[in-house]
């Protein structure tokens, strides 16, 4: 685990649809803001003077934020469609779980068919929430990255593509995905009387980060990866892309990432002023500690609370006294047995 600064911030522009991405989300069925929670334990713990959550536990009846980014890029990418194109009849996505499920919901709120590639490893809680969303599931014999590359092969003109990460000659609906996270920062600047001093993001290929970046430039950000698939801090440490090798078997199942997204690294490297690695045992301890304060996250959604722990550990100059800080809870429950036996008892 460390804490590591980044010396390349710089201005990040904000992006230019947040108005029609926000108008887009709110017209969705049981489209509602997810609340922020105090969390004044923590505060005094780490010598803050607020600690408040994002709690993306549940949006439009799913576990997680990543509806917003699949939605929206789905969306943008069924209306680009050239005129006299065949009509799309699949979606398709790689995942750890999360953007799959929501790639798999929208495609069966829009009458399409959708296969979905998870890594070897995937829990069976997460594979059976996203075929219950009526979607074929692949599991493939490798890991995420491996997903992401068999996802790619299978776009045709009927079949389209909608991955949360980039390779070179996809690159726009990643950026709408990255579009699509600016509601989470359009609700909190109704929800927060001031912008956060000091915002923590889990980090698997760059996108939410993106999204912060651009949503939250007079604050300092800090990444949140597991410490063996910290992709995006080295690829900031080295100016590009550079894999971190697999198999990446964090329980954070959602940051298991071993390259950072082309299009996001960027916009996160000029806008993220350090990135702290945590290990399991820090993100069981968030879980807890999150359970205990009446918030139910799985183990990725406590991967922002781990990082703030670990940092007034490793690197407390970072956190001023008085200050307020956001931590991004990204997902509720996906694995009930695994939030059991950190826990000691099932959700509720």
């Amino acid at each position: 685990m460390a804490v590591s600064r980044n010396a390349r911030t710089a201005p990040v522009p904000a992006p230019e649809a947040s108005g029609d991405v926000y108008a887009f989300h709110r017209a969705l069925p049981g489209y509602a803001p997810t609340a922020v929670v105090d969390l004044p334990d923590v505060a005094a713990a780490v010598g803050a003077g607020r600690v408040v959550v994002k709690a993306e536990v549940e949006r439009l009846g799913l576990p997680s934020f990543k509806v917003l980014g699949a939605s929206w890029a789905a969306h943008r990418l069924l209306s680009s469609r050239p005129e006299g194109a065949p009509a799309a009849e699949r979606l398709v996505a790689a995942t750890d779980g999360n953007h799959g499920r929501a790639v798999a919901h929208m495609a069966a709120l829009w009458g399409l068919d959708a296969t979905i590639l998870v890594p070897a490893g995937t829990a069976v809680a997460r594979i059976e929430a996203i075929a219950g969303e009526g979607a074929d599931v692949v599991v493939v014999d490798g890991t995420y990255d491996d997903a992401v590359a068999r996802s790619a092969e299978l776009a045709d003109d009927v079949t389209l593509v909608v991955s949360d990460t980039s390779w070179p000659g996809y690159e726009d609906t990643p950026r709408w995905v990255i579009e699509g996270y600016s509601t989470i920062f359009a609700e909190l600047a109704d929800q927060l009387d001031t912008p956060p001093d000091l915002v923590f993001v889990p980090i698997g290929v760059g996108a939410l980060a993106a999204a912060a970046a651009r949503a939250l430039g007079g604050s300092t950000l800090v990444g949140v990866e597991p410490d063996s698939a910290d992709c995006v801090r080295a690829a900031v440490e080295a100016g590009k892309v550079v894999e971190v090798p697999g198999p990446h078997r964090s329980i954070m199942a959602g940051l298991n990432c071993g390259l950072a997204s082309p299009v996001a690294l960027p916009t996160v490297a000029a806008g993220f002023s350090a990135f702290v690695t945590v290990d399991d045992d820090r993100a069981r301890d968030a879980v807890r500690r999150l359970a205990a304060a009446g918030l139910e996250v799985g183990e990725t959604g406590a991967a922002a609370l781990a990082g703030l722990l670990e940092t007034a550990k490793a690197d407390p100059t970072l956190i001023p006294a008085g200050s307020t800080v956001l931590l991004l809870a990204t997902e509720g429950v996906t694995d009930p047995a695994g939030f059991e036996s950190i826990v000691g008892r099932p959700p509720t």
